[in-house]
């Protein structure tokens, strides 16, 4: 089992900046790679970005040069950070885990871009 818990979402107005945290903790010996979806009112979840267990990144073209995900491996730790911020990032954003045959969910954490 993984456990997934993310922070640093919140409100920030258009232009702004947000770094958001996920932090694993169990058998984090199996993940082999993490990646940040998001979940708009009426919408469904779509994918923001990824990185494998080599560091190879993927990005949805909604947020290309503007937000970077990145992994800390030693801290089971991987981070979005999201700048030039729009309304219609707007959304609760979830992180995940692939692991061996499973995937993990974190709970999510509300983004909020005020314009």
């Amino acid at each position: 089992q993984v456990q997934l818990v993310e922070s640093g979402g919140g409100l920030v107005q258009a232009g702004g900046s947000l770094r958001l945290s996920c932090a694993a903790s169990g058998n984090t010996f199996s993940i082999t790679g993490f990646g940040w979806y998001r979940q708009a009112p009426g919408k469904q979840r779509e994918l923001v970005a990824t990185v494998s267990s080599s560091g190879r990144t993927n990005y949805a073209d909604s947020v290309k040069g503007r937000f970077t995900i990145s992994r800390d491996n030693a801290k089971n730790t991987v981070y979005l950070q999201m700048n030039s911020l729009k309304p219609e990032d707007t959304a609760v954003y979830y992180c995940h885990a692939e692991a061996t045959i499973f995937l993990y969910w974190g709970q999510g954490t509300q983004v909020t871009v005020s314009s």
